[in-house]
């Protein structure tokens, strides 16, 4: 009975570890420290004031920018990893990190909870969980980017179709369990929330457009 008690203690400290871990995991703000790095000082009083891999692009450089975005992936991921691993494959463990590492990119304790608008770390969080519905989105993405150069509106079509993306493409025949689709829905509408300023300024046609070319 002894060893049964400390086991699920063992159990339950390790699931209650997931998402703190996976929070904090998703909290580091890599567009800041590799702004930084690369000698641009505080992304967040550049241009759009963002920490995400597109306004790093603007403020420091292409190399700045796409590091930004395989690192922020990258966290979104490993959150997702660390659940699968701590929680025996659980979808709805795997999808409670998924939001906690969200949270910790747009709400970073670090930076007074204001942090990022979670895209890249959205799709790390999908390529795991449904890597067709992933590929997807990034398709929808570029589409809409490469038509309008519009990288917040290519960023709210994905997030908004993620959840039908989920749904219709998790396994063949099959939907996904009720957890992940309420999480995709709410990781979606988190996303569009941090977007809001962006859809204000396209409503007013203010928003700028994407172009790699040097100002």
């Amino acid at each position: 009975m002894h060893n049964n008690n400390a086991i699920a203690l063992h159990i339950s400290l390790s699931l209650l570890a997931i998402p703190i871990a996976a929070y904090f995991l998703g909290s580091i703000p890599f567009g800041l420290i590799l702004a930084r790095a690369f000698g641009r000082g505080d992304v967040r009083k550049v241009g759009s004031g963002n920490i995400g891999a597109t306004n790093v692009a603007r403020a420091a450089g292409l190399l700045a920018g796409l590091s930004t975005l395989v690192l922020d992936i990258g966290k979104g991921a490993g959150a997702v990893l660390l659940a699968e691993r701590l929680s025996n494959d659980s979808a709805t463990w795997m999808m409670i990190a998924a939001l906690a590492a969200l949270l910790g990119h747009g709400f970073p304790v670090w930076l007074k909870f204001q942090g990022g608008k979670g895209v890249a770390t959205a799709a790390g969080i999908f390529l795991v969980l449904s890597p067709l519905a992933s590929l997807a989105a990034v398709i929808l993405f570029l589409l809409v980017v490469i038509f309008w150069r519009y990288v917040s509106l290519g960023s709210v079509c994905a997030a908004a179709a993620m959840p039908l993306l989920i749904y219709f493409l998790w396994a063949p025949r099959h939907a996904p369990p009720l957890a992940v689709t309420i999480g995709a829905l709410a990781a979606a509408l988190l996303i569009i929330y941090k977007h809001r300023s962006n859809l204000q300024r396209l409503i007013e046609g203010t928003e700028p457009k994407f172009s790699f070319a040097k100002k």
